[in-house]
């Protein structure tokens, strides 16, 4: 009978002992499996702050300029399979939109910059920068090549060192020497400014006052034609 008891109570020991090491290996695997994940969770937010802090250093509005140049690119392929086909871009464009937006589109496009004559130095600037503007063709490939060499200071801050470093292209001085001879060829045939007339009144203090009293008889001149000539005559009220 002690020897029975004896085997039953090794074998009630034995099954105790395999449940408590079954119960310690489950505890150790799910300590290993959230280990594993806390390990993934690290790694993913390390991850997301890095892709965070690329997103702040960019430009405010760098998503409208990026979709923009991925118009433009998408645009340009457009036309390069146009002309390859011998069709006319604007009207296979047409083809594919309806007639409210063909008319909004075409409207829009006698309105973009209108040339309304010289009024003034600033406009004229304005202008000749939308128009230079305009030229540009992003070279996304090597803007993707010099992203890649300057990495993180592509996007300097006020720690970065990149200042001068640049080497310009051959084309690209190529592209602005021959803009540059545009210009000058334009600007050489403007018709010089009028000679300054002695005969005319003497209204002014200064060269910045004659500039500013020009602008206003250009644009007020009709409205105090009479106001001013009964100044000169002294019949004024």
């Amino acid at each position: 009978m002690a020897s029975c008891f004896e085997v039953s109570a090794s074998v009630s020991d034995e099954q105790t002992e395999s449940a408590a090491s079954q119960k310690r290996e489950e505890r150790l695997r799910k300590f290993r499996e959230l280990h594993f994940r806390r390990n993934e969770a690290r790694k993913l937010n390390h991850k997301e702050v890095v892709e965070e802090d690329k997103r702040l250093k960019l430009p405010t509005n760098w998503e409208a300029k990026k979709a923009r140049l991925e118009w433009e690119l998408m645009t340009d392929e457009k036309k390069k399979e146009c002309a390859a086909k011998g069709e006319d871009y604007d009207r296979v464009k047409l083809l594919e939109i309806s007639a409210e937006d063909a008319e909004r589109w075409e409207r829009k496009k006698k309105k973009k910059n209108p040339d309304p004559g010289f009024s003034g130095y600033a406009e004229a600037q304005l202008r000749q920068y939308q128009r230079l503007t305009k030229q540009i063709k992003p070279d996304m490939d090597g803007y993707e090549r010099q992203r890649e060499q300057c990495g993180e200071d592509f996007h300097p801050t006020s720690n970065s060192l990149i200042h001068g470093t640049h080497v310009p292209s051959k084309e690209g001085i190529d592209r602005m020497v021959e803009d540059v001879e545009k210009q000058i060829e334009k600007r050489a045939k403007y018709s010089r400014r009028r000679a300054y007339n002695d005969d005319a009144d003497i209204d002014y203090i200064n060269e910045r006052n004659a500039k500013f009293n020009k602008k206003a008889e250009r644009f007020y001149g009709k409205y105090t034609a009479e106001i001013k000539q009964n100044l000169e005559r002294g019949t004024a009220v």
